[in-house]
């Protein structure tokens, strides 16, 4: 699974002109579901983004996580970070998860992190979404939770 995370005084989501979802200082993470992800590998991600040091502590340092500040995190799915970019000039979609299987990753994501950080607002999966947003820094990390098998050998779940 692939975090896209950004690191944002504020963000939003509408849909068909309605404001959806708001969060203030904290992250907005856009997620991406391959078709061989697991609900391994989305805890992972969970973890992962509410883990993530992205903000400064007393010394200017990034030693902080989301729960450290108290801020909110933003998940919103996002198809298109599973497209294979390498070949050509339009990129493939081969490797994204059907939407049955992405939605079900997807909502597992976002549960893991409302296990974690209290203020957790999402997107809408499948839907046609405007993302407002003020990136601060700017600061943006590409993450990526991959199958134990890719780390260790042993088998992941599915």
């Amino acid at each position: 699974m692939i975090g896209l995370i950004q690191r944002v005084t504020s963000a939003s989501v509408t849909v068909d002109g309605k404001r959806i979802a708001h969060i203030n200082r904290g992250l907005l993470a856009l997620i991406g579901v391959e078709k061989h992800d697991t609900t391994d590998q989305a805890r992972r991600l969970a973890e992962r983004i509410c883990g993530y040091r992205v903000f400064a502590d007393g010394n200017t340092k990034m030693n902080l996580c989301l729960k450290d500040i108290a801020g909110g995190l933003l998940m919103v799915p996002q198809f298109t970070l599973a497209a294979n970019t390498q070949k050509g000039m339009r990129p493939s979609f081969s490797s994204a998860a059907s939407p049955e299987h992405g939605k079900r990753l997807y909502d597992y994501c976002v549960d893991e992190a409302r296990r974690t950080v209290s203020d957790v607002e999402t997107g809408l999966f499948g839907a046609d979404m405007q993302i407002a947003l003020i990136n601060d820094g700017p600061v943006t990390f590409w993450l990526r939770a991959t199958a134990q098998s890719d780390l260790s050998g042993a088998p992941s779940h599915v």
